[in-house]
């Protein structure tokens, strides 16, 4: 089994950008040397070059547009986020949510590019629905939760069974990660025993004072 990814979303939080960019990924690629589980980050444009050059963890975007390179002022190819360095990027996040036809565009850029594609959802109807799209990764996320301090894995494990089942039934190829409240190393454990191949998180990690001790509490039971 693939070490499970743990991938955070730097948002646009102040905290998650310029200086403080850098330093969470520099925690994160110490607690990934550390501990052999792969840590990702996802910063906002500005800070996508830098961070995939100073760094060897993978560098998501937060969004990419499925548009073609050309007359299209204001939108983010996915030739752009190549160019700078980027392992993928998220797809349909809960703050940035797309059209099913956008959503297609997005994936088949992405893998057009050899780039890994995240599509978020909120259950497992629309689950279901972007496993059939053949993304490299669903992240379930119930906007309820999302920023609460609750987590997903302990508030609502059903949602994490029945939404990788849905998934795995329409393409088993397809892995999943849980994203909403993610915050210990306790809700990671949970969630990968749950069968997700890792999680999405945020607040968690940007917010901290010290966000290296916090992700060696998140990869801290696996």
């Amino acid at each position: 089994m693939s070490s499970p990814l743990i991938l955070v979303n730097l948002k646009t939080y102040k905290e998650g950008m310029g200086n403080r960019a850098h330093m969470i990924a520099q925690a994160a690629q110490a607690v990934s040397q550390e501990s052999g589980v792969t840590i990702g980050v996802a910063p906002g444009y500005i800070d996508l070059h830098p961070l995939c050059h100073h760094f060897s963890i993978p560098v998501y975007a937060q969004h990419v547009d499925g548009c073609e390179p050309g007359a299209n002022t204001g939108h983010t190819t996915v030739e752009a986020i190549r160019a700078a360095g980027a392992a993928g990027s998220l797809v349909n996040h809960s703050e940035r949510r797309l059209t099913i036809a956008d959503i297609e565009a997005s994936i088949r850029g992405l893998r057009n590019q050899k780039l890994i594609s995240v599509v978020c959802s909120n259950n497992e109807s629309t689950s279901a629905g972007a496993a059939a799209l053949a993304p490299d990764y669903v992240a379930i996320e119930p906007p309820e939760l999302i920023g609460s301090g609750v987590s997903v894995s302990k508030a609502n494990p059903e949602i994490i069974k029945r939404s990788i089942a849905a998934v795995h039934a329409v393409n088993p190829n397809v892995r999943v990660l849980t994203g909403a409240g993610i915050q210990s190393g306790e809700c990671v454990k949970i969630a990968v025993d749950l069968g997700t191949d890792g999680v999405l998180l945020a607040s968690s990690v940007v917010k901290s004072k010290e966000p290296a001790a916090i992700l060696r509490d998140l990869v801290s039971k696996l």
